[in-house]
């Protein structure tokens, strides 16, 4: 029985393909930008090949070039025939509902054509593109030259060699423990005799952020980290917020304050400016009983969207939103094991966050949650890695 295999393209910090790891998939190349980003996945010992850690942008030959390399290192080591999955989640600011700033966006798109130049070269049993609700109705260039929609860009190109089926879901129908709707679009070559159906995710009961974040314990000062684990901690702001939220109850914002002095401001030459509510949902507490929001990248501030704990006076902490997120709690940040990390000196503690908190937040923001290539990957395991080469 030959390997299951995966590529992972604009990986972060490996946070989705996770699940392709818990499910025994051994990764022959991971791309991603930003070399913080990648540092995370050494540390969870993502590659078996120090080569597999590829940064770069995938639109400069030498990164393509690199990743096509290691298939051919496992090819000849490893003696592998084919990788079984290719991922790619391209980055989605150009299409993504949430953003102002769509200008220029256009050229972005170029990422995920070339996902599909690879795919077609590479030629994988399955692949798997995971982008925003918008992403496949959204003008690209297309690899001959024309704007067309991504979804025609992908048959156009595809469509000979694999079945492709896409499906717009809200990830907390599926296993995850917060609302993030994607469209997922997961292709299967036509010489594997598999229905496609069998490979998505299977709907599941969604959760409420009590049931997901209930059992962790309450924090309730500035800077307060919780003794049994780092990454459940109170994370630092500007005290004269706490006057703004601090009376909120369950999905109220600070922008409904009747009192002007607890609705947000700032202060530009000695006067002082209200804050515009552009979105609804910034400044504002969440609900127990409801279920856990969409995580954004900027979730360690109040004023971006649904990031104050439904009790406390403070945004949710890492731990909370991995649990919101289904990342494991083997999923490592760091090198050190979280035991060894919670016996740290506090002063220690608070450096180690200081140094990534952000990162991690980040990272955590622009994810597919772990559950959901968990199992896809176990899909796959099942209905394709017992089919004989």
């Amino acid at each position: 029985m030959e390997k299951l295999t995966y590529i992972s393209l604009f990986s972060s910090a490996g946070v989705g393909c996770y699940g392709f790891l818990q499910n025994g998939f051994k990764c022959i190349a991971t791309n991603e930008l930003l070399q913080r980003r990648l540092d995370v996945q050494i540390v969870n010992n993502k590659c078996k090949y120090k080569s597999g850690y590829i940064p770069g942008d995938i639109l400069d030959d030498i990164t393509k070039e690199k990743i096509l390399n290691e298939i051919k290192l496992w090819k000849n080591k490893e003696k592998i025939k084919d990788v079984t999955t290719i991922i790619a989640t391209p980055p989605c600011q150009g299409m993504s509902v949430a953003n102002h700033k769509k200008k220029e966006e256009q050229k972005r798109n170029s990422l995920v054509i070339e996902s599909i130049k690879l795919i077609k070269d590479i030629k994988p049993k399955t692949f798997i593109i995971e982008n925003v609700r918008a992403f496949l109705n959204t003008l690209c260039t297309d690899i001959d030259g024309y704007n067309k929609i991504i979804k025609d860009a992908i048959n156009n190109n595809l469509s000979s060699d694999y079945k492709i089926e896409s499906k717009i879901i809200n990830f907390k129908d599926y296993g995850s423990n917060s609302s993030r709707t994607r469209t997922v679009v997961i292709g299967v070559r036509k010489d594997i005799n598999v229905p496609l159906e069998n490979l998505f995710p299977k709907k599941q009961k969604e959760k409420t952020l009590r049931q997901v974040i209930g059992y962790l314990p309450s924090l309730t000062h500035m800077g307060e980290i919780d003794p049994n684990d780092i990454y459940h901690s109170f994370r630092k702001y500007n005290p004269e917020m706490l006057h703004w939220i601090k009376d909120l109850k369950e999905g109220e914002g600070a922008f409904d304050n009747t009192d002007p002095s607890k609705i947000p401001h700032y202060y530009k030459n000695g006067k002082k400016i209200f804050t515009k509510k552009k979105n609804s949902d910034k400044y504002t507490r969440q609900c127990w009983n409801k279920v856990a929001p969409c995580i954004h990248t900027r979730n360690d501030i109040f004023a971006s969207q649904n990031t104050i704990h439904p009790v406390d006076n403070r945004v949710f902490s890492v731990r909370e939103l991995m649990e919101m997120m289904s990342i494991p709690k083997s999923f490592k940040w760091v090198k050190q094991d979280l035991n060894d990390l919670n016996v740290l000196p506090l002063d220690e503690k608070e450096k180690l966050i200081k140094q990534n908190d952000i990162n991690i937040r980040q990272s955590i923001g622009e994810a597919v949650p772990t559950i959901i290539f968990y199992q896809i990957a176990k899909n796959i395991k099942k209905n394709i890695g017992d089919i004989d080469e």
